[in-house]
């Protein structure tokens, strides 16, 4: 579960350089990373423990087609324990792999902001931060502050109605919760996020209902698939055609010793 290919809608692999977390918002209650955790205990011998894996931190480098990678999905990237230098690692490597967009998506966004500017933010990466609720919106005013190429929003689980301002925002994600002790979602506050994405022009992306499994509701909204990226990632997938990725790869085998 270090690197794989994903059943997340939204993105084509996880790459899991930190696992482990704490709780600090409702959206964490029943939080599917720690379950996992739980769940394959030989995989995670320090269970939900903030763990770092340097081991894992050069494994883009040897993913040859151009994916996009959901960083830290088993963790949050802006843990306060996770130190500012082993950051700096992450980030580099996301700098030498231009081919791939990274997905990064936090809680913590008085520790995005503050550790945003001293941070080298490549065209290819892509921050984020969860809104469940209309208390936890101050985030996107954090989010607003970082210089990324794309700025998103996961408002999963969605646990209420919500107001958004979306200016400087690219793309919304919505799902509902998943599992046994699962929140429900209300149809209509998922029509009203749509509404206003529609109105401030803002990609949209509607990823489940929730049950007790995450397909057990499906993902349609009135009968629509809404599967909406943002226009980045279209413009990325024409820029890494096949003779610019064999190129990038070809200099980066050069500058740094190593084989893809």
């Amino acid at each position: 579960m270090s690197s794989s290919y994903t059943g997340i809608e939204w993105t084509d692999k996880t790459w899991n350089p930190t696992t482990g977390c704490n709780k600090v918002s409702p959206g964490c209650l029943h939080c599917y990373a720690e379950v996992l955790t739980k769940r394959f205990s030989k995989t995670f011998p320090n269970g939900f423990e903030l763990t770092l894996h340097p081991e894992r931190l050069e494994q883009p480098l040897r993913w040859r087609t151009p994916s996009r990678i959901f960083v830290n999905s088993m963790s949050d990237l802006f843990h306060d324990d996770v130190p500012f230098s082993y950051l700096q690692e992450i980030f580099r490597i996301m700098q030498q792999t231009p081919w791939h967009i990274y997905q990064i998506l936090t809680k913590r966004d008085k520790r995005l902001v503050e550790l945003a500017p001293k941070l080298q933010w490549a065209e290819n990466i892509w921050m984020g931060v969860s809104v469940e609720n209309q208390a936890y919106t101050h985030r996107i005013d954090a989010l607003r502050q970082v210089p990324s190429r794309v700025r998103f929003l996961s408002c999963e689980p969605l646990l209420g109605s919500l107001q958004l301002n979306l200016e400087g925002i690219d793309w919304v994600i919505v799902g509902g919760e998943s599992g046994f002790n699962h929140r429900s979602i209300d149809p209509q506050w998922v029509r009203d996020i749509l509404r206003q994405t529609q109105e401030q022009e803002v990609a949209f992306f509607f990823k489940q209902w929730g049950g007790n499994h995450p397909k057990a509701g499906g993902n349609l909204l009135d009968e629509r698939v809404w599967e909406q990226m943002p226009q980045a990632w279209e413009i990325h997938k024409l820029n890494w055609q096949k003779n610019n990725l064999k190129q990038a790869k070809s200099e980066l085998k050069q500058n740094y010793l190593i084989s893809i």
